[in-house]
């Protein structure tokens, strides 16, 4: 076990790619924390400059959904940041989680929607929702999110083309365009799509893809269409379905504009259920109102097009032998095809 001067460390609970995390109690106080180390004993300077980014994004948050750092240090020349331990567990490790009847679960997802929108409204991406970085104390009801190591203060970024080893986020939540393969800008919108893969699951006991590989979960993700929620768990209500297939949409025009939109459609669902034990049809995202100016990325009178490079990316996973060819004059969008 890692030994930390003026800490006590009790267990290591997570081992990722670029950092460890245990959970102790500082000396001076006794008080429980979560300790972040970056793995590598001779970081590099991205690795150390991205720590410094999460701490900041930690410390000037001001929400109360956010973990709270209380400092950053540094041990033999690794940098690591000291966090609260509010007694929360992720909901992907909660054996609680399961025993959710749909009031209790609806509650849930209305609390972590209100983080998501706290966030938003401070222009910070997060880019890694999942329930690995959903932390709840069953006891409380208290959620909060974690994991800011790969988050953005950005109202939008451009995203590039990567290779399957050096996907920044978890796959498996990762909206189509955070995949570098849409040639498409990133904003918020790819945490709405991370937040219905996130429901999806937490309501049906599964993910909406599941693939073999990272290419083929990459293509799922931007080319199918998941099966509806009510479709594999039947007494899913049909609303809440299509609210999730809404978050889920591959174009970010088609989804949720907003936390607060998704959160007022989560509340009717909430108060249909408490007064009348079931939830009636309504139609969703008549509150969806984007606070936030957006110039619309979407392509127009390309669908014969887009549908002939699908097509052939399909034959060519199957092992055909074909080759496209894109041709126009310059300026008409090539490039953006």
């Amino acid at each position: 076990m890692l030994t930390i001067p003026g800490y006590t460390i009790h267990s290591q609970i997570h081992d990722g790619r670029r950092s460890k995390i245990f959970q102790g109690t500082r000396v001076i106080d006794n008080l429980p924390v979560i300790i972040k180390i970056l793995k590598n004993k001779f970081p590099s300077l991205a690795e150390t400059l991205g720590f410094q980014q999460e701490y900041s994004i930690l410390q000037n948050a001001g929400s109360y959904g956010i973990v709270r750092a209380h400092s950053m240090e540094t041990l033999q020349n690794v940098t690591m940041i000291v966090m609260e331990d509010f007694g929360g567990i992720s909901l992907e490790k909660s054996p609680e989680i399961k025993k959710l009847k749909l009031p209790e679960l609806l509650t849930l997802f209305i609390r972590i929607t209100e983080i998501i929108n706290e966030m938003h409204h401070q222009s910070i991406v997060h880019k890694d929702i999942n329930p690995t970085n959903i932390v709840w104390n069953p006891n409380t009801g208290q959620v909060k999110i974690i994991d800011f190591g790969i988050s953005s203060k950005v109202s939008k970024e451009k995203t590039d083309r990567l290779s399957t080893d050096v996907f920044e986020g978890t796959l498996a939540y990762m909206s189509p365009e955070q995949t570098g393969r849409m040639n498409r800008s990133l904003d918020y919108r790819t945490d709405l799509y991370s937040i219905g893969v996130t429901f999806y699951e937490l309501l049906t006991g599964r993910l909406p893809f599941v693939a073999r590989d990272a290419m083929e979960l990459v293509y799922a993700h931007f080319a199918k269409t998941p099966a509806s929620p009510v479709d594999i768990k039947s007494e899913t209500p049909k609303v809440l379905s299509d609210i999730i297939l809404k978050l889920l949409a591959k174009m970010p025009e088609h989804r949720y504009q907003s936390a607060i939109g998704l959160k007022a459609d989560l509340e009717i669902c909430l108060r249909n259920l408490q007064v009348d034990g079931t939830i009636k049809f309504f139609k969703i995202g008549r509150k969806d109102i984007s606070d936030q100016f957006r110039i619309p990325q979407k392509f127009y009178n390309r669908g014969n097009e887009i549908q002939s490079l699908l097509v052939a990316y399909d034959c060519i996973c199957l092992g055909a032998r074909e080759v496209i060819m894109v041709a126009g004059h310059a300026g008409v969008g090539k490039s953006s095809l």
